[in-house]
């Protein structure tokens, strides 16, 4: 179950749209900074393919000028042992 947080910022006065573009994609959570244009995106997907569903879908974006990732991390190989 991948989990990742990123920082999203949105283009130029998009800040309230890219709210709305992000909350309706599934496996997303927002938390809007409240004195910046900055938004905290938090994803959960339940397995790879749908991360990689949601990652293009967040490449397409119209609102979005660049998403930075917070922190990753593959625990899998740990899970493994």
């Amino acid at each position: 179950m991948p989990i990742f947080s990123y920082l999203a910022i949105p283009k130029n006065g998009a800040k309230k749209a890219l709210c709305t573009e992000l909350d309706a994609l599934d496996h997303c959570e927002i938390i809007p900074a409240e004195n910046q244009d900055v938004v905290v995106l938090v994803t959960e997907t339940p397995d790879e393919t749908a991360e990689e569903e949601l990652q293009d879908s967040l490449k397409n974006l119209q609102s979005l000028q660049s998403l930075s990732l917070a922190f990753g991390c593959d625990t899998s190989e740990q899970q493994e042992k």
